[in-house]
């Protein structure tokens, strides 16, 4: 397992992580070579004020289909033209949900994509710019490279781990979710999907990975958080319900505490629930 104790001549993962500070952003928020996104499950906070320049994504409108699986290459493609990113630009991401779109821009092998370490409330009350002024930017081109499927996993390939030797299933929700409780982190009824969890799933609950500013848990928090669970030598899948909190552990254990195989099932719960063939604990 992990150990819970970092050794003083151990390397420092964090400083070479993909995260900014506020203040790095702050001074490249008119950058023209770096674009912003939030991204929320919907538009109130975003309505209610964003950084300025920042462009909107909504996972459900913008990465899920109707069937809650996610959106193939071409609605990508026009997710990141319509968001004027351009394959040489820095993209910056932060909000409700800013691991998913690091994970997702990773996938499609994007050169320079990074996290704002730190939530947008503190950001909010440290008095940085804010605006809601609607951000309108033009659109772009952007050729969409074939994804990295060493970052993903699909259902096919969470069933196929369901058991096995070497692998670890990370389901990254609640309690109340894992056990079946409710289908929804709110709570609110599913009458077409299936609760529980994957069979032989390990519970790490993503609530830690961040702090009380939402910047990402230091080292020795997140090797007590992950030890008991995923072995430095195996494979890990994590999965959540949209894939939010399983790109934040993706995170976490790959740029963080260094583990170089882990796959995010995109799919998650919101996917895997609605399967009547899933097998389910």
């Amino acid at each position: 397992m992990i150990s819970t104790t970092i050794r003083a001549d151990a390397p420092d993962l964090r400083v070479a992580a993909p995260l900014v500070e506020p203040d790095w952003l702050e001074s490249h928020l008119a950058d023209p070579a770096v674009r912003v996104i939030e991204v929320d499950v919907n538009r109130t906070a975003y309505d209610a004020g964003h950084l300025p320049g920042a462009v909107l994504w909504n996972p459900y409108a913008d990465l899920k289909g109707p069937d809650y699986r996610p959106v193939g290459a071409a609605a990508i493609r026009t997710l990141f033209e319509r968001s004027g990113i351009t394959p040489d630009q820095t993209v910056v991401f932060y909000g409700y949900a800013p691991s998913l779109g690091f994970w997702l821009m990773s996938l499609y092998r994007h050169r320079d994509v990074r996290i704002l370490d730190g939530s947008r409330t503190v950001w909010h009350e440290e008095g940085r710019p804010w605006t809601t002024d609607t951000t309108a930017v033009p659109p772009s081109s952007y050729p969409l490279p074939t994804p990295d499927d060493s970052l993903r996993a699909s259902a096919e390939d969470v069933g196929a781990a369901i058991g096995r030797p070497g692998t670890t299933i990370v389901d990254a929700r609640s309690a109340g979710e894992y056990s079946g409780e409710r289908f929804w982190p709110s709570g609110t009824p599913e009458p077409t999907g299936r609760a529980g969890h994957v069979p032989s799933a390990v519970n790490v609950d993503a609530v830690a990975v961040f702090d009380e500013r939402g910047r990402f848990a230091d080292a020795e928090t997140l090797g007590r958080m992950f030890g008991p669970a995923v072995a430095p030598d195996a494979d890990a899948i994590t999965y959540c319900t949209i894939g939010n909190r399983a790109s934040a552990e993706w995170f976490a254990l790959r740029y963080l505490l260094g583990h170089e195989r882990v796959r995010v099932y995109d799919g998650s719960w919101a996917e895997w629930g609605h399967l009547p063939a899933a097998p389910i604990s």
